[in-house]
């Protein structure tokens, strides 16, 4: 297997652990995670939260529950309810608190990664623009489970390593 494939599976692999640290720190409450999946579809997203990732690796993470989920979270997090009002503001900065796990997690394992703004997406919306689509499920404890997009553009992370 060529340089580049190993080192690019390695760096996913290390962004999917990654994932499941952060969501070990920041969210408190048991959690079980799913093997990786390629998905081969489009990715349709009804509310939810979208960061790009910069760096060693170019892409995107996409967090998508429900927004009674994201409100649960919430209240699990804080100990009281999160309000209609609030919640577009929380799971954005839920988003925000993973995505920044997540990089302080990369670039201990020698990974330079760095994060945009968290976008947070309240209407049904289509993403596109990657070439490589990894899905984890998340199933948190008695609430119910935040599904994890790791969307990639092959291109741009090849030809940072030369191909």
């Amino acid at each position: 297997m060529p340089i580049a494939i190993v080192q690019r599976n390695k760096s996913i692999t290390s962004l999917l652990n990654g994932a499941n640290d952060a969501l070990k720190q920041v969210v408190p409450v048991q959690h079980k995670i799913s093997k990786p999946q390629l998905m081969k579809e489009l990715l349709v997203v009804q509310f939810g939260v979208f960061i790009g990732i910069t760096g060693d690796i170019k892409g995107k993470l996409v967090l998508e529950a429900g927004q009674q989920t994201f409100g649960i979270i919430g209240e699990k997090m804080f100990g009281s309810k999160i309000s209609d009002d609030m919640l577009g503001s929380f799971s954005g900065e839920l988003g925000n608190m993973l995505a920044g796990n997540i990089t302080t997690n990369i670039n201990h394992h020698g990974m330079a990664i760095d994060i945009t703004t968290p976008t947070v997406i309240e209407r049904k919306a289509k993403i596109s623009g990657y070439e490589l689509a990894i899905y984890l499920k998340s199933s948190l404890e008695n609430i119910g489970d935040l599904n994890i997009y790791l969307l990639l553009n092959e291109h741009e992370n090849n030809t940072k390593n030369g191909l």
